[in-house]
């Protein structure tokens, strides 16, 4: 397996992964990048362990609201009618939102 280096929050970081998910590892390192780069920005400097903890907590709490999510979904899903309103109110609280949008660009 070879060994790739990534960096986070211009740390180098040298990980062994399959081969055929190299990309896919950089890839997951640029968004990790990302947020710590979001996180400094907004908090400061920052010791690099905080950084990574503060990273692991926002995904964690993420992780749970999608489980949450898929849970209330799942349970919902008992009726195709059910679910038919989930989503049409879904679609018309977009469109609501993305006319909202497009009034203010146009007021700008």
């Amino acid at each position: 397996m070879p060994a790739i280096t990534l960096t986070i929050s211009g740390r180098l970081y040298e990980v062994v992964c399959e081969e055929s998910q190299a990309d896919h590892v950089r890839h997951l390192a640029a968004q990790l990048d990302e947020r710590a780069q979001q996180l400094l920005v907004d908090l400061g400097p920052q010791p690099e362990a905080r950084v990574l903890l503060m990273i692991a907590l926002t995904l964690a709490d993420e992780l749970g609201d999608v489980k949450t999510n898929k849970e209330r979904a799942q349970a919902g899903l008992g009726s195709i009618s059910q679910s038919e309103e989930i989503l049409a109110k879904t679609v018309t609280d977009l469109a609501d939102r993305i006319e909202s949008i497009a009034e203010r660009l146009e007021r700008s």
